[in-house]
C-alpha cells in the first residue's frame, strides 16, 4: 500500500517538474453508455481480490420539490434494503454474509449511493442481485409504514446533537424556495406524515430509480471486458424514465440574515457564519476558488485558526464547509465558542478574515502551498479499491464522469490571487451573508 502511494506522489512530483502535471484522478478506467441510459465505470487497481461497487442515483434531498413531501430520498436509503420477491431481506442478507461482503448506503442533497465490498468471485451475485432490488423493489405498506417510523426515530436522535439542530435552521433561514432549504432527513412535519404517504413512495421510486439517474462504479480486481457484459445481463433491460424535477431557482438574497436556537441543556455555545455560494463547476473558477479560500482562511495552519483556538483559545472548533453542490449551496464556517461573551469577538474575526481577502491579494506562496496541501491529500485518500470508488462516486453524483476531478485540479491550479480577490469580493457581501447561533440552556 506504501508504495502505491509512494509512486503516486512520486508521479506527481516527477510530472510537474517536467511541465505537464499528472492527471488528479490517476487510474486508467472504462467509461460505457447503454442504450437505457445507465452508465458504467469500470477502474481496475491493483489491490488484488477486492471489489468495491458503488450504485450512485443522481436522487437527493434536492429532488423534494412537492411541499410536504421532503425526507424521501433518504427514506429510500432504508426502504431499499426491504428486498424483492426474490431476494427477501432474509435471502439478501445471507448473500451478503456468506460472501463476506461489507454493504451500506448514505444520502445527501444530491445523490444516494449504495456500496458494498467483496471478493471478486462473488461479483456476478452480488451485481445480479442488486440488479434485482433496483429493478424490483417490492415492499408493503405495513413496511413502508415501520421504515417511515425508523426515519422519525432517526431525525429523534440526530436532533439530540446541537449541531444537526444549527444546521436545519442555518438552511431554514438560508434559502426561501430551492431545496436546499431543508437538511437530508426533510422537515419534522413530512416526516411524521410518511406513514400516510405509501402511495406517493411509489410514485418517488418510479421517477427516480431509473436507469438515466444512476452510475455503476466497479473498482478493484477486474476487466471491464468481464464486468460490461454481466452489467448488460442483469441492468440492461432496466426501462429508462421520463421524470425531470422541477428545482425551483432561489431569488438573490436581499439582505442579512440572522436566527438564533435556543438549546434546552447546557452546551457551549455555536455560530456559524453563512454566505450564499456556488454551484460544482469544473469549467467556471468560483466554487474552485472558494474551496481555496476556505483553506487559506481556516484551515490550522490559518493565522486565524492560531489565534482563536492555539493563542486565545477562545474557541474548541473552527470549521469552514464549502461543499460540492449541484446549484448553489453556502460557504459556511462554524465554530464552538467557549464562553458565551465571546460569540460576537469570533463573529466579528471570522468577517474580518473574509473581508481580508477582499481588501488585498492573498500571497503567492500561501496560494501555491494551498493547492499542493489539496492534490496532495485527494492523492493520499485513494490507498484502496473501496476509497478509490468511493472519492469517485462524489464527482459521479455531479457530473458522471470521473474527468470532472481531472479538469477540477486543472483549474485549481490556474486559479491567481487576483481570481482568490474577484471571487471573495463577489460572494463575501453583507446581503448574502446569514449568521445563526446557538445558546445553551444554561450561562456558560
Amino acid at each position: 500500500m506504501l508504495r502505491v502511494i509512494f509512486l503516486l506522489l512520486l508521479g506527481v512530483l516527477v510530472a510537474a517538474a517536467a511541465g505537464s502535471p499528472k492527471k488528479a484522478f490517476p487510474f486508467d478506467y472504462d467509461q460505457h453508455d447503454f442504450p437505457n441510459g445507465l452508465r458504467l465505470i469500470t477502474i481496475p487497481t491493483d489491490y488484488p481480490n477486492v471489489v468495491a461497487l458503488y450504485i450512485v442515483v443522481q436522487t437527493g434531498s434536492r429532488n423534494e420539490v412537492e411541499p410536504g413531501k421532503s425526507g424521501f430520498a433518504h427514506l429510500f436509503e432504508h426502504v431499499m434494503f426491504r428486498g424483492t420477491k426474490e431476494y427477501p431481506p432474509e435471502r439478501y442478507e445471507a448473500v451478503l454474509k456468506a460472501a463476506g461482503a461489507a454493504s451500506n448506503a448514505y444520502t445527501t442533497d444530491d445523490h444516494t449511493a449504495y456500496h458494498t465490498t467483496f471478493s471478486k468471485e462473488d461479483f456476478e451475485v452480488i451485481l445480479k442481485m442488486e440488479a434485482d432490488r433496483f429493478r424490483n423493489l417490492s415492499y408493503s405498506e405495513d413496511v413502508f409504514k415501520t421504515e417511515s417510523l425508523a426515519v422519525l426515530g432517526e431525525y429523534n436522535k440526530n436532533s439530540a446533537a446541537p449541531t444537526s439542530k444549527l444546521e436545519e435552521v442555518l438552511r431554514d433561514t438560508a434559502y426561501d424556495r430551492h431545496t436546499y432549504k431543508h437538511t437530508t432527513m426533510g422537515f419534522l412535519k413530512d416526516i411524521q406524515d410518511m406513514p400516510n404517504m405509501y402511495q406517493y413512495s411509489l410514485q418517488f421510486f418510479d421517477r427516480y430509480y431509473r436507469p438515466e439517474y444512476t452510475t455503476i462504479i466497479v473498482a478493484g480486481d477486474v476487466k471491464k471486458d468481464n464486468v460490461r457484459p454481466l452489467v448488460e445481463q442483469y441492468w440492461g433491460g432496466w426501462k429508462r424514465g421520463s421524470y425531470t424535477a422541477a428545482v425551483p431557482r432561489e431569488p438573490p438574497q436581499d439582505g442579512p440574515r440572522s436566527n438564533r436556537v435556543e438549546w434546552n441543556t447546557p452546551t457551549l455555545p455555536w455560530l456559524t457564519v453563512a454566505f450564499r455560494g456556488a454551484a460544482y463547476s469544473d469549467t467556471e473558477k468560483d466554487q474552485a476558488t472558494l474551496d481555496l479560500i476556505s483553506f487559506l482562511a481556516f484551515a490550522e495552519s490559518s493565522e486565524l485558526y492560531q489565534k482563536l483556538v492555539i493563542q486565545e483559545q477562545k474557541v474548541d472548533v473552527l470549521e469552514p464547509d464549502n461543499s460540492d453542490h449541484v446549484d448553489p449551496y453556502l460557504f459556511s464556517v462554524w465554530s464552538r465558542v467557549k464562553n458565551a461573551g465571546d460569540v460576537n469577538y469570533v463573529r466579528d474575526q471570522i468577517l474580518a478574515t473574509l473581508d481580508s481577502f477582499k481588501e488585498r491579494p492573498v500571497p503567492k506562496d500561501r496560494l501555491e502551498a494551498v493547492k499542493s496541501h489539496l492534490r496532495y491529500s485527494f492523492a493520499l485518500a485513494m490507498d484502496n479499491s473501496e476509497s478509490i470508488a468511493g472519492t469517485l462516486a462524489r464527482y459521479v453524483a455531479l457530473r458522471r464522469t470521473p474527468e470532472t476531478i481531472n479538469r477540477l485540479y486543472e483549474m485549481y491550479a490556474r486559479i491567481t490571487s487576483e481570481d482568490v480577490q474577484d471571487i471573495a469580493r463577489k460572494y463575501f457581501s453583507e446581503n448574502s451573508r446569514t449568521v445563526v447561533t446557538l445558546a445553551g440552556g444554561k450561562a456558560q
